[in-house]
């Protein structure tokens, strides 16, 4: 994984989890706002890691009516840290499997 038409397919996903996010009813947004900073922080995760930098503070608990923002900022920087990156080892590939694994999930 890679290539632009890769990236552009997960950068849609993002784009639909955060769009669901940011249209749910409170009472639904109740339910499944830890799920969706759970998503947040392991893009953060895996965009740190592909930038080969420690993860720095974990993305903030500031409530279920900023994760849909925060899963679109996290997994766009996911993105851009695959974006044009050699991937000889097959890390960037890997990383952006499990994370489109988990978005199918989410």
């Amino acid at each position: 994984m890679g290539n632009q038409e890769e990236l552009a397919s997960l950068s849609a996903a993002v784009d639909r989890l955060a769009d669901r996010y940011r249209t749910m009813p409170e009472s639904r947004l109740r339910r499944f706002a830890g799920d969706g900073l759970a998503v947040a922080r392991a893009l953060a995760a895996a965009a740190a890691g592909l930038e080969g930098v420690e993860a720095g503070a974990e993305v903030p608990d500031e409530g279920g009516f900023v994760i849909g923002d925060q899963i679109a900022v996290t997994g766009h920087d996911l993105v851009e840290a695959a974006r044009g990156r050699d991937d000889a080892g097959g890390v960037v590939a890997a990383e952006l499997g499990r994370v489109t694994e988990l978005l199918g999930r989410a």
